[in-house]
């Protein structure tokens, strides 16, 4: 079973700190994923769409649009 992500929070230069139901909570660098992947340029280049990212129902993926999630 994939743990649920229980909370979220941007944090500055590009990073997203998570919570898992499990109580395990990461760092993740988007900037690395914006260096390499193509889509994932527009969080650096629109204005404020990094800091609005989503959760899906499943708790499984954060998104901030169709073709950009984790």
């Amino acid at each position: 079973m994939f743990p649920r992500i229980k909370r979220f929070e941007t944090k500055p230069d590009y990073k997203l700190e998570i919570e898992f139901d499990s109580g395990q909570t990461v760092i993740y660098d988007v900037g690395e994923d914006i260096a390499e992947i193509k889509d994932f340029e527009l969080l650096r280049t629109e204005y404020g769409l990094f800091d609005h990212p989503q959760i899906d129902e499943s708790r499984t993926c954060i998104y901030w649009s169709d073709r950009i999630d984790l």
